[in-house]
């Protein structure tokens, strides 16, 4: 297992892609805090709930993007052609899975621990020239934080999932992006107001962070039905990967 380990470690730190996904993710997270932090009237800034809506954007792009990390370290394989020797150098085809799932979720730790960090910075940044006192308390962000990291390993897992049974790169990307930009969006909007949106993937990582608590749930159970949609998603890249032929 050490050998799949280091190799699929190697290909994420000498992949430009997954550097590239990093720096666009500090650089939106700075975008949508400037944007929220500036745009906004102080008195939608003023209180603890709306800043942990405006600080919690960086969980939310920290969790986008690491599930896109996970995608793209199955489906670069079978863009290039390079799953072949993959699997012909470890013939057992689910620990090359598990090295994948693992190195994707300390990826994607890293991916949620940069986001709300930056987010946090630029928001209290933000904040101070506009004479707006922070209402969070260290119990807040330590948990905003800790549920961000939390929030983008389990969606890097659940990206690993998706990339291995949809293999093509283009489609698993753009299903990745499309639920969480806009999928939840609706199931959560008051059109449809479906009382079971809270239970959706993306809802229980904002649920991490303790980010509206009347609506999302709470952090622990939030925690819990994410780590359910990981566990379905390895179980789906396993099964993908050892039963499907590699074309």
């Amino acid at each position: 297992m050490r050998p799949q380990l280091r190799s699929e470690l190697l290909k994420q730190r000498s992949n430009p892609t997954s550097r590239g996904l990093l720096l666009g993710m500090l650089g939106l997270v700075l975008f949508a805090i400037a944007l929220h932090g500036v745009g906004l009237a102080p008195e939608h800034l003023d209180s603890r709930p709306e800043q942990l809506m405006v600080f919690g954007r960086g969980e939310f792009l920290g969790a986008l993007f690491a599930a896109l990390l996970g995608a793209l370290s199955v489906t670069s394989e079978f863009r290039h052609g390079t799953i072949r020797p993959t699997l012909l150098t470890t013939p057992r085809r689910g620990r090359v899975v598990a090295a994948k799932v693992v190195v994707s979720i300390l990826s994607g730790a890293v991916f949620g621990l940069a986001a709300s960090a930056l987010a946090v910075g630029a928001g209290a940044a933000a904040l101070g020239p506009r004479d707006i006192d922070l209402q969070l308390d260290g119990g807040d962000i330590a948990l905003l934080v800790a549920g961000s990291s939390a929030a983008g390993a389990l969606w890097a897992a659940i990206g690993v999932g998706v990339g291995a049974v949809v293999r093509n790169q283009v489609p698993a990307v753009v299903g990745i992006a499309a639920w969480l930009l806009f999928v939840e969006g609706v199931l959560a909007g008051d059109a449809l107001d479906l009382d079971v949106s809270k239970y959706a993937p993306g809802a229980a990582a904002e649920a991490l962070s303790g980010q509206d608590p009347g609506t999302l749930l709470a952090p622990a159970l939030g925690a819990l039905v994410l780590a359910v949609y990981a566990g379905g998603s390895v179980a789906a890249a396993w099964w993908a990967t050892d039963r499907r032929d590699v074309v």
